[in-house]
C-alpha cells in the first residue's frame, strides 16, 4: 500500500465539475492499493496517517508536534491506482502491481472506515472515476508512506 499524505490548508475532489469531497486543514491522502495488500497494511497505515505528527505546535513554531488527530483536522482520501506504475521500461507504465478494481474498491473502502473511526471528519473522491484534486498543500509537506506484504 502506497500513500501520498500533503498536509493542506484545504482541498477538494471534483467529479463532472461536481464537488464530492472537500476539507479545511488537514491531510489529503492519495492512496495506492497493490494486488498484494491485506488488513495489516491497512492498519498499519491507518496508524500512520493519523498518529504522524505532521502540525506544528499551538505557539505556530517550526517543530512538527500535533499529529491531525490533536488538532482535529480533516482527511480527504482519494484512491490513485497510478502509485503502482511501473515506468522503468519503455514509454508506458505498467500497472501489474495494483490491484485489480474489485480488490481495491473493497480495501480502499475498509481503509475510509477505518479512518473514519477516529472521529475525524473524513471526505473522499470517487472510487474508479476522472477526478480533478485541488489541492492547497501546507508548507509545503508531502510525504510517501509505504507499506508492503510480507
Amino acid at each position: 500500500m502506497r500513500v501520498i499524505v500533503q498536509r493542506v490548508k484545504s482541498s477538494q475532489v471534483t467529479v463532472n465539475g461536481e464537488i464530492v469531497g472537500k476539507i479545511g486543514r488537514g491531510l489529503n491522502l492519495l492512496v495506492g492499493i497493490s494486488n498484494t495488500d491485506t488488513d495489516a497494511e491497512l492498519d498499519w497505515m491507518v496508524r500512520k496517517c493519523l498518529e504522524l505528527r505532521l502540525f506544528p505546535d499551538d505557539e505556530g513554531g517550526d517543530r512538527w508536534q500535533k499529529s491531525v488527530q490533536e488538532i482535529n483536522g480533516e482527511l480527504l482520501v482519494v484512491s490513485q491506482f497510478t502509485l503502482y506504475g511501473d515506468c522503468r521500461k519503455g514509454r508506458r507504465p505498467s500497472f501489474d502491481r495494483s490491484a485489480v478494481p474489485t480488490l481495491a474498491v473493497d480495501l480502499y473502502n475498509r481503509f475510509v472506515s477505518k479512518l473514519k473511526t477516529s472521529g475525524l471528519r473524513v471526505e473522499t473522491g470517487q472510487f474508479g472515476a476522472m477526478m480533478q484534486v485541488e489541492i492547497q498543500n501546507d508548507g509545503p509537506v508531502t510525504l510517501i508512506l509505504e507499506k508492503e506484504a510480507i
